[in-house]
C-alpha cells in the first residue's frame, strides 16, 4: 500500500498552501523520532523548521506519549460547557503562573486563528459591555495573524487575503518598525490615535513569521505599548509563534515592561503533539464580562474546547518546558546561531542576517524585492530536501527554528548545508 500512498494523496488530499496542480507528490511520512522524519522511501530528514514551528522537545517524544496515552485511557473528551476536567483546570492555573503580566482568565480554542478569533471578539465585546461603541483595531503592516476572517482582517492585505478583502472589516496598518524606522512608526501610530477612537493594538511581539521573520526591537514595542495604554487601547499579543521559548525567554512579551491584555497563544504550546489555541485575558478585560445578563455573555465556543487529550500534552510539554536541561538547551541554540551568523555575515549571498533566541534567519540576496512569492523559494526548498533538510522557506527568506533536542551534529548538518548553498550562490 505503501507505493500508492503519494498517487492516493494527490488524488484525494487538498493540502495547504498549495497547488491543486502540484509539480511534485508530497513526501509520505511512516513515522517520526527526534528531529527526524522518516519516509516511506527510506530518508531520514531532519525537522529544521519544527514542522510550522509547533514541535519543541522533537517528535515522538517518550514522556509526551505517556501522558497522552494516560490521558486517553481516562478521559478523551467532555463538552466544555457545564463540565470540566483536571487537565485544563491545572493547563489554566500553570499558564496564568508563568505568563507576563496580570493574566487573569484562560480561554480555551483549537488553533492561532482562533486564539485570535477569540481576542478580537473579546475586545470588541469587551467595549459593547462596558457601554461603549468599539473602535477600530490597529495592526503593523507585514503581519499574520492567521487564516479565519477576523484573523485574516488583522493581517497585511496581501496574497493571503487578495480574494477576501472586500469582506474583511476595516483595519488600520501601521508601518513595521525595522530599524532606522522606528519614530516613523512611532509618529503615525501617534496621528492615528489621535484622528480616530481604537479598540485595539495586535501584534507579534519583536518578530514577524510569515512576513519573513523579521525582527524589531524591544524598545521600540515598549514604546507603543506605552502609547496605546496612555492612550486607553488595549493590547494583544499574538505569541503563537513567539511563546514558549522560542525567542529565548518563555515569552517574548518578558522583553517589554510593558504587558499586554490579551495574549494569544498556540502552536508550541503542546509541544506540537496536538492542536489547541488559548487565549489569556487580564482582570480588566474579565470585569466586563463579570455580569448576569445574558447579553453580557461571550457567546463562543468551539466542539474541542478544552480537549483532555490536548490539555495533558500541554502538562506533559511545560513540565519538559521548565526543566533546567530544556533551558540550557535554548540557551545552547542561541549561541550555537551567533556563533554560525558571524561566521557567514560577510557573505555576499546574504542581504540580511538576524538571530533572536533560537531562530536563526537568513535574507538571501536575490537582487529583487524580498517577499513570500520570490521566485527563489522552490529553488531554496528543493536545494535542502535534496539534503534531507525540511526547509520552508519564505520566498527568499530561510530560517532554523528547531525542535530543541537538537543536537550539535546535526545543527552542523544544518550549518553546513547553508554553507554550500551561500558558494553557489556567490560562483
Amino acid at each position: 500500500m505503501n507505493n500508492n500512498l503519494a498517487s492516493k494523496d494527490k488524488e484525494y488530499i487538498w493540502h495547504p498552501y498549495s497547488s491543486l496542480v502540484g509539480k511534485q507528490d508530497n513526501i509520505v511520512i511512516t513515522s517520526a523520532n527526534g528531529v527526524f522524519l522518516n519516509t516511506n522511501d527510506g530518508r531520514k530528514i531532519i525537522d529544521a523548521i519544527s514542522s510550522w514551528w509547533v514541535n519543541l522537545h522533537g517528535h515522538a517524544h517518550p514522556y509526551i506519549i505517556q501522558k497522552l496515552s494516560e490521558q486517553a485511557s481516562v478521559l478523551e473528551h467532555v463538552i466544555f460547557a457545564g463540565f470540566t476536567h483536571e487537565p485544563a483546570i491545572r493547563l489554566a492555573e500553570r499558564l496564568l503562573e508563568i505568563l507576563p503580566g496580570d493574566q487573569k482568565k484562560i480561554f480555551f480554542s483549537d488553533n492561532g486563528s482562533t486564539a485570535v478569533e477569540v481576542a478580537l471578539k473579546m475586545v470588541i465585546q469587551y467595549s459593547n459591555n462596558i457601554g461603549k461603541e468599539p473602535g477600530k483595531v490597529i495592526a503593523l503592516e507585514g503581519a499574520f495573524h492567521g487564516d479565519t476572517f477576523g484573523a485574516m482582517a488583522v493581517s497585511e492585505r496581501g496574497i493571503f487575503t487578495n480574494h477576501f478583502n472586500k469582506y474583511l472589516f476595516e483595519v488600520d496598518h501601521i508601518p513595521f518598525p525595522e530599524e532606522g524606522q522606528e519614530e516613523y512608526c512611532l509618529k503615525i501610530f501617534e496621528e492615528k490615535l489621535l484622528a480616530t477612537t481604537v479598540t485595539a493594538f495586535i501584534y507579534e511581539p519583536l518578530i514577524q513569521g510569515a512576513a519573513g521573520m523579521r525582527i524589531y526591537s524591544a524598545e521600540v514595542l515598549e514604546k507603543l505599548l506605552v502609547i496605546a495604554k496612555r492612550n486607553n487601547v488595549l493590547c494583544i499579543a499574538d505569541e503563537v509563534m513567539t511563546g514558549f521559548g522560542r525567542t529565548g525567554k518563555l515569552f517574548a512579551s518578558e522583553y517589554m515592561t510593558t504587558k499586554p491584555d490579551i495574549i494569544c497563544l498556540s502552536k508550541g504550546i503542546t509541544g506540537g503533539t496536538m492542536p489547541l489555541g488559548v487565549t489569556a485575558c487580564n482582570a480588566k478585560i474579565e470585569a466586563a464580562f463579570l455580569n448576569p445578563e445574558t447579553s453580557k455573555t461571550f457567546f463562543h465556543g468551539h466542539s474541542f474546547t478544552g480537549n483532555p487529550l490536548a490539555c495533558a500534552v500541554s502538562n506533559a510539554s511545560l513540565d519538559l518546558l521548565l526543566n533546567e536541561g530544556c533551558k540550557k538547551k535554548i540557551e545552547f541554540l542561541n549561541k550555537e546561531h551567533k556563533a554560525f551568523k558571524d561566521k557567514i555575515k560577510a557573505s555576499k549571498a546574504i542581504r540580511k542576517i538576524s538571530v533572536l533566541g533560537t531562530i536563526l534567519s537568513i535574507e538571501i540576496e536575490t537582487f529583487v524585492d524580498t517577499g513570500y512569492t520570490n521566485s527563489i523559494r522552490d529553488e531554496l526548498y528543493d536545494f535542502f530536501l535534496n539534503r534531507n533538510i525540511l526547509m520552508r522557506p519564505l520566498g527568499n527568506v530561510i530560517y532554523i527554528i528547531p525542535p530543541y533536542i537538537i543536537e550539535e551534529k546535526e545543527l552542523n548538518f544544518i550549518y553546513e548545508a547553508i554553507v554550500d548553498l551561500l558558494k553557489k550562490r556567490q560562483n
